[in-house]
């Protein structure tokens, strides 16, 4: 048997599976572990549970977090602004075009990871021999995509919350225009974006839901006959699920979906 906890390094990061040893934990408690990259400060998302051990390699919780990781981490802080500053200043002089967004040390500082967007490939050899120089540790520069840099510095959403990216979405799902259309949502761009300029990803949270529900419904334009006699369809209500009809004589009437004849509805339809 093997103990397995699920510890995030960010707000809205992925949860990683670590060994947790011997370790009582509980969610919230900050440790320090053991990554590829080296040693890293997170927070248990997911209390230890005992398993079978299946032979799957996973890293080690190192220890609980002491006053003095807190101490280091605060002088980690400062050493990631310093090292932003001067790679924006050097970005500047060596006339680069990439916007820097963040930069990332590892708890032990053997290394810094420089995070950024730009359109295209950038050649950053000379600025890469410029802060090896300076802070002599490893240096990486990561290209991201503009979702990206949305959830790391966040902001708020149309609705007024904080954007779900930065607050609890771990990854990025595909997102499409037919989404909206599924929805019944205005086509403008404008309105369907999200901060970073792509297509809002709640667009995704209810899209099956809506695919379910319009799959009961009659389509759009079919003539139907009901109790009050023949009309077409004109409207759909997704959410009541209900859909309004034109009768001949040019009166409308809504009826919810199960009160209509199932050889109208459905994969019948």
């Amino acid at each position: 048997m093997i103990k397995i906890a699920g510890v995030k390094f960010k707000t809205a990061g992925k949860i990683y599976d670590f060994n947790s040893s011997a370790f009582v934990l509980k969610e919230g408690d900050p440790v320090i572990v053991e990554t590829d990259q080296g040693l890293s400060f997170g927070k248990i998302a997911i209390p230890p549970v005992e398993v079978e051990n299946t032979g799957r390699k996973l890293k080690q919780i190192v220890r609980v977090a002491t006053r003095e990781d807190f101490l280091r981490r605060e002088e980690i802080k400062k050493i990631e602004k310093n090292a932003f500053e001067f790679c924006i200043q050097h970005i500047d002089a060596l006339d680069l075009l990439m916007n820097l967004f963040s930069v990332e040390s590892t708890f032990d500082q053997k290394k810094l990871t420089f995070f950024y967007t730009a359109d295209g490939r950038i050649d950053f050899r000379e600025l890469i021999k410029l802060l090896v120089k300076e802070f002599s540790i490893r240096i990486e520069m990561r290209q991201v995509g503009i979702r990206n840099l949305s959830k790391h510095c966040g902001g708020l959403g149309k609705c007024g919350r904080e954007i779900c990216c930065s607050s609890f979405m771990h990854t990025f799902e595909p997102v499409s225009i037919k989404m909206a259309k599924e929805q019944g949502l205005s086509l403008n761009p404008a309105k369907i974006s999200g901060v970073c300029g792509r297509l809002m990803c709640c667009l995704t949270f209810e899209n099956e839901t809506y695919k379910r529900l319009k799959y009961e419904m009659p389509k759009l334009g079919k003539t139907i006959t009901v109790e009050e006699g023949k009309g077409k369809i004109v409207r759909q209500n997704v959410l009541r699920e209900s859909v309004t009809i034109r009768l001949e004589d040019n009166t409308e009437i809504e009826k919810k979906t199960n009160q209509l004849d199932h050889s109208i509805t459905g994969h019948k339809r």
